[in-house]
Parts: C-alpha cells; structure tokens; sequence
C-alpha cells in the first residue's frame, strides 16, 4: 500500500486477499493476487434525513447555472462516489436522465405499474458515461499518460469523448466486425485510437488487461473499481425520482455485469445510510446466446462458466463477464433472479419500446423481455412496482432498424416503402395504414 496521505477518506480494498491501496491508484485489479478492486466510501456524518434533502438540494434552478460537475448526476452524489473539488473533476455533465411512464410498453410487459429509466440520454447515448466520468477523473488524479478499454461499442465511444476532454489520448479495442458503425463512428469522431481485433470482446478484454499490466496503460473497463463507483449513481438518481421510495423490482440488461454489481453495491449503501427502508430485488436478464451468468444463476453460482457469445444484442454479447464475483454478492444481497431471453423476444420488446416513442438499442430491450418473461412464469406479479432500465439510445445501432428483416426472417417493423412520386400511391399507403 502507498504510504501517500488518502485525501478522499475512501478505502480500496481487494476483494480477495484484503490488500489495501492508496486512493491516487491507477490500479484496475490487484497488483498481488489479481483480485477485483472494492471502493469503500467514505459515509458522511449526516442522517438519513439529512443526507436525501443534501441530494435533493442539489436538483434546482441554481445547479443548471453552475459548473459541469455541479449540473452532472454523476457527481451529484459526490460523497458517496469520491468526494473531491469541481476543479479536479471531468464532466460533460452526465446523467439526469429521465424516468418514463409508457402505458403500452408496461401492457406488452403485463405489469401494470412498470417505469423506463432512459440512460440513453447520456451525453454519449448510454450509461458508460456514468461509469466513465469518475474513472477518467480518476485516471487525472493519478497522473495517467494514456487510457485503454476493450468494447462492444458503448464503452469505447464514452472513452473517446471522456478522454478528448481530460486531454487524455485514449485506446480502445474493438472485435473486428462485430460493433456496429454507430458506435464506430463515434469513437473514431472523438478521437480515440481504434484498433480493430481478429476476435471477440472476450479476446479484446484480455489483450487491454495484458497492455494494463506490461504496457502502464490506464484500464477503464468496468473491472476498474472507479466505474463501479459512477454507475451506481443510476440506483441512487432512481431512488431519489421516487422520492426515496423503493420499487419492487429493477431490471436490467446483463453483459460484463458492471450494472449488475453496481446496482447491489448502491442498494447496499442506501439501506445502511438509511436512505431507503427496503431493498428492491434486481433481475439481470441475458440474451440467451450469451448466457454464462443465467446458467450460473440456475445452478446456484455453484461455478463460474464461460460461452461463445452470439447475440443481435451487441452491447450484451460477452461470454465471460469480468465483473462476475461483484454480480453474484449482488443478485445474492438483493434476492434478484438471472434469466436469458431469445433474440426474437428482445427484438419484440425493442419494437414495442420503439413505437411508443421512447427507443433503445436491441441490448436495452432485454430488460423489458426480461420483466414479461418474469410475469409470464410467475416470479414478478402484476401489480408489483418495476423499473426497467434501458442503458443505450436508439440510434446506437441503427442497422437493426433498417434492415430489410429482423433477423429472424420476419419483415422488419415499419420498415421504408417505395413508391412512385404520385398522390395515388401516397393514398393507398394511407389506406393501408388505416387497416392496419
């Protein structure tokens, strides 16, 4: 452990073997056992009362004026993510992101009391920008010369623009052919130096974590505690959109389980500030082609196991999650349930959250899937209070919407007509849109 003097009050702590680090490291894991890396906050002197209208205080008129960490969702809830100046922090802002009540996408659910927590309103289009905020403050603090991740896409194009903004020079690992050009756009717009890799994620992740080690390269996958730290602001902007009331249920898409730990480990902290008096359970939904996490779950994590991925779910298609340990003491302290759902059942709930106006990218929509299948069995009861979170905008992959089917051979959804450049043919369009 450095013997620097700890100026933020946090403790980081392997998960693993106990060993302690300072809090300017630049470490993602353990240096001596290779463990994954737990930030205890430092827990402020104030009551529960007390601390909820110190949050509250901070959603006004007067933060919309102030500097980026002042307006971000993120750093809102400093004290418990890392207590440290506004001239220290990197910040679009973040966060604020809306919580939507849907009529029709709650029916295709069967719940009838289901809301939408849209993290594709970030300023890059998906939750990675909570996460990624804090670790590139993180990487400033500690003086990084150069930033890397592996990614499906979302990751990568947050670091980009994280890292253009902290003058940072960013590298970041994509599988060769399989991210779509959206998200490829992004982060080669941004500024990041893309390398395009002969593998999948899973090989992408490894080849970053070996530049990590041997190469001095700062890692911001979601193995490094300091994601964690941003994204479960998502729980505790929730929590306070319900007025500190807890909902029953909150679901969300499951690839490399960050939000999965995340979430637990912001539940935990809320109980026991006392900011919450019962503890939702999570359910973490998988598309079934990249479902190691499910299969564990079924088996009572008995061990951890690995697949192939395959999935029109890119952002979701990784077959040995990092964050696997964090997600289990998750799932296990929330009582939450894992489950996979097809493609065809992710695509379905994808058009139905796209015609009501609301949009995400296919991964997003497991959660919904998730939530019907849930019902469908049993497990979550209709009248039960669910949030489902949708972690990517729309237009993330806008392959998927233009096709000329959905990938199961069915004609794809609204999908663009051609016609001569006559009123006569804009009428029968008309007319069959009435019938339909």
């Amino acid at each position: 452990m450095s013997d620097n003097i700890n100026k933020t009050g946090i403790t980081i702590k392997c998960a693993a073997c106990g060993e302690k680090f300072n809090d300017l490291t630049a470490l993602a894991t353990c240096s001596k056992c290779g463990g994954l890396l737990d930030i205890t906050p430092a827990m402020p002197a104030l009551c529960s009362e007390e601390l909820q209208n110190l949050f509250d205080s901070r959603v006004s008129i007067a933060t919309m004026r102030g500097s980026a960490a002042g307006r971000s969702g993120v750093w809102r809830f400093r004290e418990l993510v890392l207590p440290i100046s506004d001239a220290d922090i990197v910040s679009h802002p973040e966060g604020n992101t809306p919580l939507l009540d849907r009529p029709v996408i709650s029916k295709f659910a069967g719940v009838k009391d289901l809301l939408i927590k849209h993290e594709g309103f970030n300023p890059s289009g998906s939750f990675k920008d909570r996460g990624m905020t804090v670790a590139v403050t993180q990487a400033k603090r500690c003086g990084a010369t150069a930033i890397a991740c592996a990614s499906t896409g979302n990751t990568s194009s947050s670091l980009a623009a994280y890292g253009a903004q902290a003058g940072i020079p960013a590298l970041v690992m994509v599988p060769a052919g399989r991210i779509t050009m959206g998200k490829l756009a992004q982060t080669v717009a941004y500024g990041a130096r893309t390398l395009l890799v002969r593998g999948d994620f899973d090989d992408c992740l490894r080849l970053v974590r070996e530049s990590s080690e041997k190469l001095g390269v700062y890692l911001a996958n979601s193995l490094n505690p300091f994601r964690i730290e941003g994204q479960k602001t998502i729980m505790f902007e929730l929590l306070q959109q319900l007025a500190w009331q807890s909902p029953d249920w909150v679901a969300l898409p499951a690839g490399n389980l960050g939000n999965t730990s995340a979430f637990g480990k912001a539940l935990r902290e809320a109980h026991g500030l006392g900011l919450i008096k019962r503890i939702p359970r999570l359910l973490s939904v998988q598309a079934s082609g990249a479902a190691p996490f499910a299969h564990d779950f079924a088996n009572n994590f008995a061990k951890r196991t690995s697949v192939r991925a395959e999935t029109i779910a890119t952002a979701i298609r990784i077959g040995d999650p990092a964050s696997w340990d964090r997600a289990v003491a998750a799932i296990r302290f929330t009582n939450g349930v894992v489950t996979s759902v097809s493609d065809e059942q992710i695509m379905q709930a994808k058009q139905v959250i796209d015609s009501s106006g609301v949009g995400c990218e296919p991964a997003s929509a497991a959660s919904v899937a998730g939530v019907r299948e849930l019902v469908a069995r049993g497990i979550i009861a209709p009248h039960e209070r669910v949030v489902a979170m949708l972690t990517g905008h729309i237009l993330k992959d806008p392959e998927k919407l233009l096709n000329t089917n959905d990938g199961h051979g069915h004609p794809a959804a609204n999908a663009p007509i051609e016609i001569d450049a006559t009123l006569s043919a804009v009428e029968r369009v008309l007319q069959n849109a009435t019938k339909a």
